[in-house]
């Protein structure tokens, strides 16, 4: 690691997270500068940095995607009236309303990726915030929290969740029989602390529900070709990959968009170039960057001998590894997105559990298709929490934190960093300790 390079990286990486903290400069325009800096310093090409980028582009596909089919259907008003209808359900009641976000994103999550139902869900809640008079901003935190946490109720709901289990040839129903009951316990967390951490809006009640706006649907006939097109594109995210010729999200994502645009075009509610233009390009962008920056630390070995190090220090004392890594990856995954993160250690923690004689070689194939020894199985568990439960401690710790910011920003407000630490700290702090001591009870005392 010991190399210019390595050092250019490091301090790149460092200083964009900086900037993001102290918000001198724009999150987007602060990772634009440091993904630059590392190919104007030959840390790596332009084309080395495309290759990067075009690694993810099934994340940056399904974002695309489901960001124009949410644009595309605003001109019929459904977030408003489905605002509407939610705070009416709510009886204009805070805590009704807080609760309903839970419930809703909850079980959505555990079977679509989380930053997804983030863009589905997120256009509903500023009208919503509006209508009962509070700020929108701590109800999109709220639901960053309850996806990222919810992402653990099954091995599909979280990206970082799917790379361990795959990795370790962990099947659906093993998942929910091990390991979903530590996501509920994660999203019980935040239930128990939904009264003090939001205790403004849970105090809230609206008093006069008559005065609400009651707005009204428009083009009725095109909203319900667009709810045929969500439900198709809601039905294959959860069986496209299982088909004889596997669809991956981001295709189908991106049929949804076109076949959004066309029925926008020809329908007349709005214009090719309107719906584009208002796409968060920032976002997208800002992802981008993010995805040259964590290449140039993968490339120059950084990564790797972080993971190293952390093996030298558990040596085979597979609780204390196990625990120590729920914090270590959890901190780590709070300031790195938790995708490259896992995918850089899934390889390493292999080859450390092969070093210390508790499997054997085999297991670091990539065509390997049995069973890890039970023995090392808590050490995957916990990168598994650590990872995603780790991405609510800051702004960019996960890619729907980005998504949630990138719509307040479309709806007049940012969301800083430092006000998403105020709320993401001890959320993640809960979590982290509630899933170490699952971890504990279940895999390493019974």
């Amino acid at each position: 690691m010991a190399t210019w390079q390595a050092i250019v990286s490091l301090v790149t990486f460092i200083s964009v997270i900086f900037l993001l903290i102290t918000e001198w400069l724009h999150f987007t325009i602060a990772a634009f500068l440091g993904a630059l800096i590392l190919i104007v310093a030959n840390v790596m090409t332009m084309p080395e940095a495309l290759g990067y980028i075009g690694k993810s582009h099934g994340t940056l596909g399904l974002f695309f995607g489901v960001m124009v089919m949410v644009r595309a259907f605003q001109p019929t008003k459904v977030f408003e009236y489905l605002a509407t209808q939610m705070v009416i359900l709510a009886k204009g009641r805070g805590d009704r309303l807080l609760l309903g976000i839970v419930a809703i994103t909850t079980p959505i999550c555990a079977v679509l990726p989380n930053a997804t139902t983030v863009m589905l869900l997120a256009p509903l809640i500023p009208p919503m915030a509006e209508e009962i008079g509070v700020d929108f901003v701590p109800l999109l935190i709220l639901m960053v929290f309850v996806a990222n946490s919810s992402g653990l109720l099954t091995i599909v709901g979280d990206p970082a969740t799917y790379i361990v289990g795959d990795a370790i040839n962990m099947s659906f129903v093993d998942y929910l029989l091990k390991l979903s009951l530590g996501g509920a316990l994660a999203v019980g967390v935040i239930v128990a602390i939904l009264p003090f951490l939001f205790r403004k809006i849970w105090n809230k009640k609206l008093e006069n529900l008559e005065r609400l706006p009651h707005p009204t649907i428009n083009h009725p006939r095109t909203l319900i070709v667009g709810a045929i097109i969500t439900a198709f594109v809601l039905l294959f995210f959860v069986i496209g990959e299982s088909l004889p010729i596997p669809v991956p999200p981001a295709t189908i994502a991106l049929l949804g968009s076109a076949l959004a645009l066309m029925l926008a075009h020809h329908s007349k509610i709005d214009t090719v170039q309107h719906i584009l233009r208002d796409v968060d390009w920032s976002t997208l962008i800002f992802f981008m960057c993010i995805f040259v920056l964590i290449g140039g630390l993968e490339k120059t070995g950084v990564i790797g001998s972080m993971s190293g190090f952390l093996g030298v220090i558990l040596g085979k004392n597979i609780a204390f590894g196990s625990i120590s890594l729920i914090f270590f990856v959890g901190l780590i995954s709070s300031v790195v997105p938790n995708i490259p993160l896992v995918v850089a250690m899934v390889p390493l923690l292999k080859q450390y559990v092969v070093n210390v004689g508790l499997a054997s070689s085999e297991i670091i194939s990539p065509d390997f298709a049995g069973q890890l020894p039970a023995i090392v199985l808590p050490l995957f568990y916990a990168m598994m929490y650590g990872a995603t439960l780790g991405g609510n401690g800051t702004l960019v710790g996960a890619s729907a934190n980005i998504v949630a910011a990138g719509v307040a920003e479309q709806h007049g407000r940012r969301i800083s960093f430092k006000t998403f630490l105020r709320y993401g700290i001890p959320v993640m702090i809960l979590q982290l300790v509630v899933a170490a001591l699952y971890v504990t009870l279940r895999f390493l005392i019974f």
